[in-house]
């Protein structure tokens, strides 16, 4: 180990020299004389390599760009060409440091290119696992499955194999076939006394029993999992203790649950701090703040509202100190919560204030992350595009060397000197198509990454003409001494305006969860304007509404329309009647009618300055819409026209598709 170390670390001080030194003399060289040296000391060769590649993994959490160029020099500065396994280690190591970054897409390549170079078993389990975070079950499976089949695997090796194999079944729902995998991981584990798997496995296998309703087994399993852990290390006990309680919360064990969160906090306030890794390295599991936010919800579930208060205060308190925006936010909305079934409404109304900027920050930042990664994937993609023109450049010197000596030949290999340049000129060609359909893919991806970054913008845009008016009608309720119709309207309210923010950040929601908050939204402007409009919700029973996703808040600019602008100016009470229809097995219809006085005499009944605003969530739908059928392929269709031929009512339909 020692010596590993002072290898890396004379690396790390002669080679910038070193490369300096060649870039030096290759500049002095004639351009003829530059070709590979095929007397160079093939030990020499081999040492030089595998100390650029252990500098690169030094190098690889402080500065990415030196560790990737000492991968690039690991692939073409050696004085020839590297062999196979060479090429092998090399691009594993790059598949490592854009895994380290979570570029996972990079890696994978990497990892693959690794090994078609030649066979490598941690390139293939690093691969394995590439996949998985992927989401590709299946390919994680193949690649797992072809390892074990390989007689070249250690102990350890092959423990993660199957492991890995195990995982994929998991995920694949095939419960049985990853109890039999993760079993072969632990009695290996066991047999070589290999601790920190027997942990990790321990508890994989308490997982299953968990899932197959075998709480008994789950327990013990759980148990001995972390009496293993806490030998191993002070964190990993914690960790474990953890998952502990995640079980306990799931069987509704509160009591132990609590217990062992309890001891979790006194045990991770004597661990020393350590600095933050990156995003790809953070566990925000085992916080203080998440592990208070966890013990004040066990708490909540059993009713016991004031004791979960303080943990709740803490929760948002170290949040805050940690700059953990996310346990700040889910903190804080609970304590609102909180307070409100306490009936502290001036508590909960000041708490959820808070809560709502802590969302606005959070979207901010999650915007500057956005951007960050995208360029920090660029930059990745720009250092993969100059590895792919080095090893090139290498390949044209090699052809450069090979004419030179051709030329010293007899003239009959003419005829073999034209074919390999010609085979150089299609290779070059070949590798140019490469980076070509490379930029193509880039392009693409940033089109897609700038439309979500649009969608996302539209998404948080809550109607603040809808706002405005329920606040007003809270006041005006209170101006009548109605306390009793206040709080139930702002009850109804931040139920609705939770719903809005909860499904703020997703592209597409199940058609029910629309249809509640529709419902809810409709509740709200009814108990305003009783005498104006009756309505109705009727939902074809053909339906399965749990095949249909729509994206949130796409109905309710149009609801919202047929009251503010049909409804509220007829005399007598009208009607509003929204309808849900199959249209084929894929295809639905939504229809939302009103016979209020239509949109021409809505436009005539505008002031002069209401005709100079413009309808903000009216266009902002149909934004909406526009990118997501870019997105999704025209998921969804919007027609709007009169209901009567004298121009009074409007019709709305909307056909919703069930295709990706």
């Amino acid at each position: 180990m020692m010596k590993k170390c002072a290898i890396i670390i004379l690396g790390l001080l002669f080679l910038p020299m070193w490369v300096l030194g060649q870039e030096v003399q290759e500049a002095q060289q004639p351009a003829s004389d530059k070709v590979e040296n095929p007397d160079r000391d093939e030990e020499t060769i081999r040492w030089t390599h595998a100390m650029l590649l252990d500098s690169a993994s030094a190098l690889k959490k402080n500065d990415i760009n030196k560790s990737i160029d000492f991968v690039a020099l690991s692939l073409t500065d050696l004085g020839r060409a590297p062999t196979p396994g060479e090429r092998s280690a090399s691009y594993a190591a790059l598949g490592d440091i854009h895994r380290y970054y979570n570029q996972l897409d990079m890696a994978a390549t990497n990892y693959e290119n690794a090994l078609q170079a030649a066979p490598r078993m941690d390139a293939r389990i690093a691969l394995g696992q590439v996949y998985l975070e992927l989401g590709n079950a299946q390919q994680a499976l193949d690649i797992l499955s072809e390892g074990l089949n390989s007689s070249e695997s250690v102990p350890y090796e092959k423990i993660l194999l199957y492991e890995g194999t195990g995982d994929a079944h998991t995920v694949l729902g095939e419960n049985i076939l990853a109890f039999s995998a993760y079993k072969k991981a632990y009695d290996l584990a066991v047999t070589h006394g290999i601790t920190p798997k027997e942990a990790d496995l321990s508890s994989k296998l308490a997982d299953y029993y968990a899932r197959t309703n075998e709480p008994q087994k789950a327990e013990d399993l759980y148990d001995s999992s972390l009496k293993l852990a806490e030998k191993e290390s002070p964190k990993r006990g914690i960790q474990q203790k953890e998952k502990v309680a995640d079980y306990y919360n799931q069987n509704r064990n509160f009591d132990e649950e609590i217990e062992l969160r309890k001891r979790s906090l006194d045990e991770l306030e004597q661990l020393p701090q350590t600095a933050a890794g990156p995003p790809a390295e953070a566990n925000t599991d085992v916080t203080s703040q998440a592990i208070n936010y966890k013990i004040a919800n066990a708490y909540i579930e059993q009713e016991k509202l004031e004791e979960a208060i303080p943990f709740l205060e803490e929760s948002i308190e170290l949040a805050d100190r940690e700059d953990d925006l996310v346990t700040q936010k889910d903190a804080t909305r609970k304590l609102s919560e909180v307070y409100s079934k306490q009936g502290v409404f001036g508590k909960a109304l000041e708490t959820y204030q808070q809560y709502v900027a802590v969302v606005d920050t959070l979207y901010l930042r999650k915007e500057e992350e956005i951007a960050n990664a995208q360029r920090l994937a660029s930059q990745l993609l720009s250092q993969q595009s100059r590895i792919t023109g080095l090893e090139r450049e290498r390949e044209l010197s090699m052809s450069q060397y090979d004419l030179a000596l051709t030329r010293q030949k007899l003239s009959e290999e003419t005829s073999k000197r034209q074919q390999w340049l010609i085979f150089f000129l299609v290779t070059g060609l070949i590798l140019t198509g490469i980076a070509a359909f490379f930029f193509y893919r880039s392009n693409k991806q940033q089109q897609l990454a700038n439309n979500l970054l649009a969608l996302r913008s539209l998404r948080t845009q809550m109607n603040p003409h809808f706002i405005f008016n329920a606040l007003n009608s809270v006041n005006n309720y209170i101006a009548k001494n109605d306390e009793r119709s206040a709080n139930k309207y702002l009850s109804d309210f931040s139920a609705l305006m939770r719903s809005v923010l909860e499904n703020s950040e997703e592209d597409f929601i199940p058609l029910e969860k629309e249809l509640e908050l529709i419902r809810r939204y409709l509740k709200l402007e009814h108990s305003r304007f009783p005498d104006k409009f009756e309505y109705s919700l009727e939902v074809d029973p053909q339906i399965e509404v749990g095949n249909f996703q729509i994206p949130p808040m796409l109905l309710q600019p149009y609801v919202e329309n047929a009251i503010w602008h049909g409804l509220r100016y007829i005399e007598g009470k009208g009607n509003l009647r929204i309808n849900l229809d199959q249209k084929d097995a894929d295809t639905i219809t939504i229809r939302i009618e009103d016979d209020g006085i239509g949109r021409k005499r809505s436009r005539e009944l505008k002031t002069a300055h209401q005709k100079k605003k413009i309808s903000k969530g009216m266009s902002t739908t149909r934004r909406r819409i526009e990118i997501l059928n870019r997105m999704y392929k025209d998921k969804v269709d919007v027609t709007v026209e009169n209901l009567k031929e004298d121009e009074t009512g409007t019709v709305v339909v909307l056909t919703l598709k069930n295709e990706a």
